[in-house]
């Protein structure tokens, strides 16, 4: 049975690939793990269709959700089309659909070619970006991307241009293993593009 949508804490969290273009040092993934502390088994055998993911979502209570967040166990903008295609429907079919967040790297612009963040514009509430270090080199040792500083460097834009059509723009790094300076850096990095800075605390495997 596919895990295309999970509850954890109040939320209801969308799983709709296994594709990322990173290979985070953190990631449940590669320690062999097929889910993680939100569900037991979130690799998905094949990616849902638009209409499979629909179909899904539409047989869940919103009204005991406080979010509906775009989060599985691989990067959720290699799917925007089909990702905002179900917003839309979700939005005309369910009264009231708790904000929308999406949990991203945010490498879309590089993965996909093209600018998406004027197309979140009145669908999404909220993204969230892994930040995940303070320098290129950090970031890139931490999440090993495909595409080395490039992807440091489409991730910091991402941030930048998404403020301009979503209302919150958070930027999150996990403590462990930070020093306060690196912290600090980070905090710099997010006030100087306008984003809000969201430390989060490591989760043992």
């Amino acid at each position: 049975m596919e895990t295309i949508s999970y509850e954890y804490e109040g939320a209801l969290y969308v799983n709709l690939t296994n594709r990322c273009d990173c290979r985070c040092v953190f990631c449940l993934r590669h320690n062999g793990h097929k889910g993680s502390i939100y569900a037991d088994d979130l690799w998905l055998d094949h990616e849902p269709s638009r209409q499979e993911a629909l179909d899904d979502l539409l047989a869940r209570d919103y009204s005991q959700y406080r979010e509906l967040v775009f989060c599985g166990f691989g990067e959720p903008m290699y799917r925007t089309d089909d990702l905002l295609w179900l917003v839309d429907w979700l939005k005309e079919q369910v009264p009231n659909l708790p904000p929308v967040r999406i949990n991203t790297n945010g490498h879309a612009n590089l993965i996909l070619g093209r600018d998406v963040t004027p197309e979140l514009k009145g669908r999404i509430d909220t993204i969230s970006i892994s930040l995940n270090g303070s320098t290129a080199e950090e970031y890139c040792a931490v999440t090993k991307p495909k595409d080395g500083v490039k992807a440091w460097e489409a991730m910091l834009d991402f941030a930048k241009k998404a403020r301009d059509y979503v209302p919150h723009v958070v930027m999150t790094i996990v403590d462990k293993d930070k020093t306060p300076e690196e912290i600090e850096r980070c905090r710099k990095i997010t006030q100087e593009l306008g984003v809000t800075l969201r430390i989060r605390a490591y989760i043992e495997d």
